[in-house]
């Protein structure tokens, strides 16, 4: 059988993740050890301290003790070690066995409470609680959105089997969706995180399905004649831009999310047209062609019309992928045999590169817009890299379960 369907958590399966560089401000912050009625099976404490640090955008102070929600805070002890805020908190099993995590931050420069809340959570998503609570404090302080409790996918081979697998942000709890013998490739998040597209060549030729991650149930959405390749879902979730060759060379059509109706074809050139984008607005469709002479990005209307170019300035540019916000491109170059992460604005053309490796594909933007995680190679392993878009943070994942690229990164969850 060259496919198996199911969510498993491998043994095997170990990421390690090294950080370097700050970011270009960092707010001190203590982030107190929660206190603790009995024996708890996981230090939710840690999981924030370990989030925050990675940001880049905190430097953690050791508070040098423990506090709950309800300690009275010496803050003036803490303004001495350089903390301006503290998060305190304190876990509870209940009688059910679930676990009440309650936590409280507090601005330690006007010594007064900046909010807290009460979650309820099972021994299994003591994990998560943790990062929704450095969510949470992100956010209070940057007002910005957390991507702590974002998932990512990625593609691993090890021997002979391909792995489509599922992530915390950090590369932590890993699951797998799908093991193949065949080449798994392009997966991509659905707007909800429900569902996963990818391209499997477990039929000996590339088909685009869509996989309930819940159910692990999955339809094949493309299987015409020739390649069906590279999906990007649309902001709504309910269509999928494809790269077929069911008509001649590659072009970009639109099918159901269902599998149920018959692709629209959407580009019409002698060129090879393919990797699709969609903006975050569903106002345009981005994507490589080689109409021009050479593979270039191109932007133009779901509804048809006439494309746009988008990049210059290199005979290669390739893999476009909208910001959040639609302001930014990220996108694959080649400099000087260099295969590159590149930022454009889209408003005044201006790019800069990202990367410095030179082997970089599939980049994929945090969907708060404040990273970029890209497959990379070096030493002739080949690894994940998500960085900060003002390239002052890098966070490198390795794994034990082999090679990992095709990196995409999930939505905030619902």
């Amino acid at each position: 059988m060259a496919g198996t369907l199911a969510i498993t958590t491998p043994a095997y399966a170990q990421m390690r993740i090294d950080v370097s560089g700050v970011g270009a401000s960092q707010y001190p912050i203590a982030v107190a050890d929660f206190t603790a009625t009995g024996q708890i099976p996981r230090n939710v404490a840690e999981v924030v301290r370990g989030d925050l640090a990675r940001s880049g955008a905190f430097r953690l102070v050791d508070p040098q003790m423990s506090l709950n929600e309800a300690s009275a805070i010496d803050f003036l002890a803490l303004r001495a070690r350089g903390a301006d805020a503290v998060l305190a908190g304190s876990i509870t099993r209940i009688t059910d066995g679930r676990y009440d995590v309650r936590y409280r931050l507090s601005d330690a420069v006007r010594q007064a409470s900046l909010g807290g809340e009460s979650v309820l959570v099972s021994e299994a998503d003591l994990r998560l609680a943790g990062h929704r609570i450095a969510d949470w404090v992100y956010e209070k302080i940057t007002g910005e959105k957390g991507i702590f409790s974002t998932r990512i996918a990625f593609v691993s081979k090890q021997a002979n089997r391909y792995r489509l697998n599922i992530a915390d942000w950090d590369g932590e709890n890993i699951q797998t969706a799908l093991t193949s013998s065949e080449p798994i490739i392009s997966p991509s998040w659905s707007p909800d995180g429900s569902r996963l597209a990818y391209v499997s060549f477990e039929s000996k030729k590339p088909v685009v399905y869509v996989h309930t991650l819940a159910s692990g149930q999955r339809i094949a959405v493309a299987n015409f004649r020739g390649s069906n390749s590279a999906p990007a879902w649309s902001p709504d979730g309910r269509t999928l831009a494809v790269a077929l060759t069911r008509d001649g060379l590659s072009q970009v059509y639109l099918v159901p999310a269902d599998g149920r109706g018959n692709p629209q074809r959407l580009t019409t050139s002698s060129g090879i047209d393919t990797e699709p984008r969609w903006s975050a607005d569903g106002a345009a469709i981005y994507f490589t062609s080689d109409r021009g002479g050479s593979p270039q990005i191109y932007r133009m209307s779901p509804t048809g019309g006439d494309p746009v170019r988008v990049t210059f300035g290199s005979t290669y540019n390739v893999s476009p992928r909208i910001s959040p916000d639609g302001k930014t491109m990220a996108f694959v170059t080649r400099r000087e045999g260099r295969y590159l992460v590149a930022m454009k604005d889209l408003v005044s053309g201006t790019e800069r590169l990202l990367s410095d490796g030179g082997r970089e594909e599939a980049p994929s933007f945090a969907p708060n817009g404040r990273w970029i995680m890209y497959a990379t190679q070096a030493g002739g392993r080949d690894s994940l890299m998500a960085v900060s878009v003002d390239g002052r943070v890098k966070q490198r994942l390795t794994s034990n379960a082999g090679d990992i690229r095709e990196p995409t990164w999930g939505p905030l969850p619902q």
